[in-house]
Protein backbone atom coordinates (compact mmCIF):
# COMPACT_ATOMS: atom_id res chain seq x y z
CA UNK A 1 0.00 0.00 0.00
CA UNK A 2 2.66 2.51 1.06
CA UNK A 3 4.91 1.65 -1.89
CA UNK A 4 2.03 2.24 -4.30
CA UNK A 5 1.33 5.57 -2.66
CA UNK A 6 4.94 6.69 -2.93
CA UNK A 7 5.01 5.89 -6.63
CA UNK A 8 2.74 8.85 -7.26
CA UNK A 9 4.08 11.27 -4.68
CA UNK A 10 6.39 13.15 -7.01
CA UNK A 11 3.48 13.93 -9.33
CA UNK A 12 1.28 14.86 -6.39
CA UNK A 13 3.86 17.26 -4.99
CA UNK A 14 4.39 18.86 -8.40
CA UNK A 15 0.65 19.36 -8.79
CA UNK A 16 0.19 20.58 -5.21
CA UNK A 17 2.95 23.15 -5.64
CA UNK A 18 0.79 24.88 -8.23
CA UNK A 19 -2.22 25.14 -5.90
CA UNK A 20 -3.15 28.67 -4.86
CA UNK A 21 -3.59 28.18 -1.11
CA UNK A 22 -4.90 31.74 -0.70
CA UNK A 23 -8.19 30.31 -1.96
CA UNK A 24 -8.48 27.67 0.72
CA UNK A 25 -12.12 26.61 0.47
CA UNK A 26 -13.76 23.81 -1.44
CA UNK A 27 -17.07 23.65 -3.24
CA UNK A 28 -19.04 26.88 -3.40
CA UNK A 29 -16.97 28.56 -0.68
CA UNK A 30 -14.38 30.15 -2.97
CA UNK A 31 -14.24 33.64 -1.47
CA UNK A 32 -12.84 34.67 1.92
CA UNK A 33 -9.92 32.84 3.51
CA UNK A 34 -8.78 32.64 7.09
CA UNK A 35 -6.34 35.43 6.30
CA UNK A 36 -9.44 37.60 5.88
CA UNK A 37 -11.90 36.12 8.36
CA UNK A 38 -9.58 34.64 10.99
CA UNK A 39 -9.16 37.75 13.16
CA UNK A 40 -10.15 36.78 16.70
CA UNK A 41 -10.34 33.08 15.82
CA UNK A 42 -8.17 31.84 18.68
CA UNK A 43 -10.30 33.62 21.28
CA UNK A 44 -13.37 31.50 20.54
CA UNK A 45 -11.96 28.38 18.87
CA UNK A 46 -10.27 26.86 21.90
CA UNK A 47 -9.90 23.12 22.29
CA UNK A 48 -12.58 21.49 24.41
CA UNK A 49 -10.90 19.05 26.84
CA UNK A 50 -13.46 16.27 26.26
CA UNK A 51 -13.01 16.34 22.50
CA UNK A 52 -9.25 16.73 22.93
CA UNK A 53 -9.13 13.59 25.08
CA UNK A 54 -10.78 11.55 22.31
CA UNK A 55 -8.30 12.84 19.73
CA UNK A 56 -5.31 12.16 21.96
CA UNK A 57 -6.54 8.63 22.64
CA UNK A 58 -6.86 8.06 18.89
CA UNK A 59 -3.21 9.05 18.42
CA UNK A 60 -2.24 6.11 20.61
CA UNK A 61 1.44 5.72 21.38
CA UNK A 62 2.56 8.18 18.69
CA UNK A 63 5.19 10.57 20.03
CA UNK A 64 5.92 12.65 16.93
CA UNK A 65 2.91 14.17 15.21
CA UNK A 66 2.25 16.50 12.30
CA UNK A 67 -0.92 18.58 12.64
CA UNK A 68 -2.15 19.47 9.15
CA UNK A 69 -4.35 22.55 8.81
CA UNK A 70 -3.38 23.41 12.36
CA UNK A 71 -4.94 26.86 12.58
CA UNK A 72 -4.17 28.56 15.88
CA UNK A 73 -3.14 25.30 17.55
CA UNK A 74 -6.32 23.85 19.02
CA UNK A 75 -6.19 20.15 19.91
CA UNK A 76 -2.44 19.80 19.59
CA UNK A 77 -1.19 17.42 22.31
CA UNK A 78 0.99 19.33 24.76
CA UNK A 79 3.05 16.34 25.90
CA UNK A 80 4.20 15.13 22.47
CA UNK A 81 6.50 16.44 19.76
CA UNK A 82 4.10 18.22 17.39
CA UNK A 83 4.91 20.03 14.17
CA UNK A 84 2.11 22.21 12.82
CA UNK A 85 1.33 22.92 9.17
CA UNK A 86 -0.89 25.92 8.37
CA UNK A 87 -1.27 27.96 5.15
CA UNK A 88 -2.75 31.11 6.72
CA UNK A 89 -0.38 33.77 8.06
CA UNK A 90 -3.23 35.23 10.13
CA UNK A 91 -3.83 31.91 11.87
CA UNK A 92 -0.12 31.37 12.46
CA UNK A 93 0.08 34.81 14.09
CA UNK A 94 -2.53 33.73 16.66
CA UNK A 95 -0.65 30.66 17.86
CA UNK A 96 0.19 31.22 21.53
CA UNK A 97 3.70 31.48 22.87
CA UNK A 98 5.14 28.07 23.59
CA UNK A 99 2.97 26.27 21.05
CA UNK A 100 4.36 23.73 18.60
CA UNK A 101 6.65 24.94 15.80
CA UNK A 102 4.71 25.74 12.63
CA UNK A 103 5.47 25.57 8.93
CA UNK A 104 3.48 27.66 6.47
CA UNK A 105 2.44 25.16 3.81
CA UNK A 106 -0.57 23.39 2.32
CA UNK A 107 -1.86 19.89 3.02
CA UNK A 108 -1.29 18.93 -0.59
CA UNK A 109 2.48 19.55 -0.41
CA UNK A 110 3.88 18.74 3.01
CA UNK A 111 7.56 19.80 3.23
CA UNK A 112 8.75 16.68 5.04
CA UNK A 113 10.43 13.45 4.10
CA UNK A 114 8.73 10.06 3.99
CA UNK A 115 7.90 8.56 7.41
CA UNK A 116 8.94 11.73 9.25
CA UNK A 117 6.32 11.33 12.00
CA UNK A 118 4.63 8.60 13.98
CA UNK A 119 1.20 10.06 13.22
CA UNK A 120 -0.61 12.77 11.31
CA UNK A 121 -3.72 14.59 12.51
CA UNK A 122 -6.20 17.09 11.14
CA UNK A 123 -9.16 18.69 12.91
CA UNK A 124 -12.02 20.17 10.85
CA UNK A 125 -9.68 21.03 8.02
CA UNK A 126 -10.08 18.59 5.10
CA UNK A 127 -13.18 20.33 3.71
CA UNK A 128 -11.01 23.39 3.05
CA UNK A 129 -8.37 21.58 1.02
CA UNK A 130 -8.11 22.17 -2.70
CA UNK A 131 -7.42 18.46 -3.34
CA UNK A 132 -8.61 16.01 -0.68
CA UNK A 133 -6.96 12.95 -2.22
CA UNK A 134 -3.59 14.70 -2.56
CA UNK A 135 -3.71 15.93 1.03
CA UNK A 136 -4.53 12.50 2.43
CA UNK A 137 -1.82 10.90 0.29
CA UNK A 138 0.68 13.36 1.72
CA UNK A 139 -0.42 12.53 5.27
CA UNK A 140 0.09 8.82 4.54
CA UNK A 141 3.49 9.56 3.08
CA UNK A 142 4.86 11.42 6.11
CA UNK A 143 3.24 9.32 8.88
CA UNK A 144 4.41 5.86 9.93
CA UNK A 145 1.67 4.55 12.22
CA UNK A 146 -1.70 6.28 11.90
CA UNK A 147 -3.81 9.22 10.85
CA UNK A 148 -6.51 10.78 13.03
CA UNK A 149 -9.00 13.13 11.37
CA UNK A 150 -12.00 15.02 12.72
CA UNK A 151 -14.65 15.82 10.10
CA UNK A 152 -18.32 16.71 9.74
CA UNK A 153 -21.00 14.48 8.25
CA UNK A 154 -23.40 17.08 6.79
CA UNK A 155 -26.42 14.75 6.94
CA UNK A 156 -26.68 15.22 10.70
CA UNK A 157 -27.00 18.97 10.17
CA UNK A 158 -30.30 18.49 8.34
CA UNK A 159 -31.98 18.01 11.73
CA UNK A 160 -30.00 20.60 13.67
CA UNK A 161 -32.20 23.63 14.35
CA UNK A 162 -29.42 26.08 13.46
CA UNK A 163 -29.25 24.90 9.87
CA UNK A 164 -32.74 23.43 9.49
CA UNK A 165 -34.80 26.37 10.78
CA UNK A 166 -32.71 29.52 10.70
CA UNK A 167 -29.60 29.35 8.53
CA UNK A 168 -30.26 26.73 5.82
CA UNK A 169 -27.67 28.34 3.55
CA UNK A 170 -25.01 27.01 5.93
CA UNK A 171 -26.14 23.48 5.16
CA UNK A 172 -25.86 24.19 1.45
CA UNK A 173 -22.21 25.11 2.05
CA UNK A 174 -21.54 21.92 3.98
CA UNK A 175 -23.28 19.47 1.65
CA UNK A 176 -20.84 19.67 -1.30
CA UNK A 177 -17.66 19.63 0.78
CA UNK A 178 -16.95 15.98 -0.08
CA UNK A 179 -14.80 15.56 3.03
CA UNK A 180 -17.09 13.71 5.42
CA UNK A 181 -16.21 10.47 7.20
CA UNK A 182 -17.29 8.28 4.30
CA UNK A 183 -15.06 10.11 1.85
CA UNK A 184 -12.12 9.96 4.26
CA UNK A 185 -12.68 6.25 4.89
CA UNK A 186 -12.78 5.59 1.14
CA UNK A 187 -9.41 7.27 0.64
CA UNK A 188 -7.57 5.99 3.70
CA UNK A 189 -6.61 2.41 4.59
CA UNK A 190 -7.89 0.41 7.59
CA UNK A 191 -10.21 3.07 9.01
CA UNK A 192 -12.55 3.13 11.98
CA UNK A 193 -15.13 5.91 12.38
CA UNK A 194 -16.84 6.96 15.59
CA UNK A 195 -19.14 9.83 16.59
CA UNK A 196 -17.74 12.74 18.57
CA UNK A 197 -20.67 14.06 20.63
CA UNK A 198 -20.37 17.76 21.36
CA UNK A 199 -20.84 18.87 25.00
CA UNK A 200 -23.51 21.45 25.78
CA UNK A 201 -20.91 23.85 27.18
CA UNK A 202 -18.30 23.11 24.52
CA UNK A 203 -15.35 25.51 24.80
CA UNK A 204 -14.78 25.31 21.06
CA UNK A 205 -17.32 27.68 19.49
CA UNK A 206 -17.70 26.20 16.02
CA UNK A 207 -21.21 26.83 14.71
CA UNK A 208 -22.79 23.45 15.55
CA UNK A 209 -21.35 23.61 19.08
CA UNK A 210 -23.96 26.32 19.83
CA UNK A 211 -26.76 23.71 19.68
CA UNK A 212 -28.03 24.60 23.19
CA UNK A 213 -26.93 28.26 23.24
CA UNK A 214 -28.94 30.14 20.60
CA UNK A 215 -28.12 33.51 22.16
CA UNK A 216 -24.49 33.15 21.09
CA UNK A 217 -25.51 33.35 17.43
CA UNK A 218 -26.08 37.08 18.02
CA UNK A 219 -22.50 37.59 19.22
CA UNK A 220 -20.55 38.97 16.25
CA UNK A 221 -17.21 38.14 17.86
CA UNK A 222 -18.17 34.46 18.01
CA UNK A 223 -19.70 34.08 14.56
CA UNK A 224 -17.28 36.26 12.60
CA UNK A 225 -14.46 33.66 12.33
CA UNK A 226 -16.87 30.90 11.25
CA UNK A 227 -16.39 30.12 7.57
CA UNK A 228 -20.02 29.02 7.26
CA UNK A 229 -21.10 32.41 8.60
CA UNK A 230 -18.83 34.24 6.19
CA UNK A 231 -19.92 31.96 3.36
CA UNK A 232 -23.59 32.93 3.43
CA UNK A 233 -25.00 36.26 2.35
CA UNK A 234 -25.66 39.16 4.68
CA UNK A 235 -29.33 38.81 3.78
CA UNK A 236 -29.33 35.17 4.91
CA UNK A 237 -27.55 36.08 8.14
CA UNK A 238 -29.98 38.84 9.05
CA UNK A 239 -33.05 36.84 8.03
CA UNK A 240 -31.96 33.93 10.20
CA UNK A 241 -31.22 36.17 13.15
CA UNK A 242 -34.57 37.90 12.78
CA UNK A 243 -36.44 34.57 12.83
CA UNK A 244 -34.41 33.33 15.77
CA UNK A 245 -34.88 36.53 17.78
CA UNK A 246 -38.64 36.39 17.20
CA UNK A 247 -38.81 32.74 18.27
CA UNK A 248 -36.75 33.37 21.39
CA UNK A 249 -38.96 36.31 22.34
CA UNK A 250 -42.21 34.43 21.72
CA UNK A 251 -41.02 31.25 23.41
CA UNK A 252 -41.35 29.21 20.21
CA UNK A 253 -37.70 28.18 20.31
CA UNK A 254 -38.00 27.02 23.91
CA UNK A 255 -41.12 24.99 23.14
CA UNK A 256 -39.42 23.20 20.26
CA UNK A 257 -35.84 22.98 21.46
CA UNK A 258 -35.71 23.98 25.13
CA UNK A 259 -35.08 20.35 26.08
CA UNK A 260 -31.62 20.71 24.53
CA UNK A 261 -30.59 23.08 27.33
CA UNK A 262 -30.85 20.11 29.70
CA UNK A 263 -28.95 17.62 27.51
CA UNK A 264 -25.32 16.96 28.34
CA UNK A 265 -24.15 16.35 24.77
CA UNK A 266 -25.47 16.01 21.23
CA UNK A 267 -24.39 14.28 18.04
CA UNK A 268 -24.17 17.13 15.53
CA UNK A 269 -22.32 15.09 12.91
CA UNK A 270 -18.78 15.40 14.22
CA UNK A 271 -16.81 12.24 13.41
CA UNK A 272 -13.41 10.87 14.38
CA UNK A 273 -11.78 8.86 11.60
CA UNK A 274 -8.68 6.85 12.46
CA UNK A 275 -6.55 5.10 9.82
CA UNK A 276 -3.97 2.49 10.82
CA UNK A 277 -1.07 2.59 8.39
CA UNK A 278 0.92 -0.43 9.65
Amino acid sequence: MRSRLRAGHAAIRASAARIDVSNFYSGSMAGPTYDRIGVGYAEHRRDDPRIAARIEAALGEARTIVNVGAGAGSYEPRDRAVTAVEPSAEMISQRPAGSAPVVQASAESLPFGDDSFDAAMGVLTAHHWADLSAGLNEMQRVARLRIAMVAFDPEALEELWITADYFPAMLELKRPSGAGSRELAALLPSTTTSPLPVPRDCADHFFAALWARPELLFDDEIVRPMWVWQGISEEARQAGRKRLAADLESGAWERRYGHLRRAQELDVGLRLVVSELD
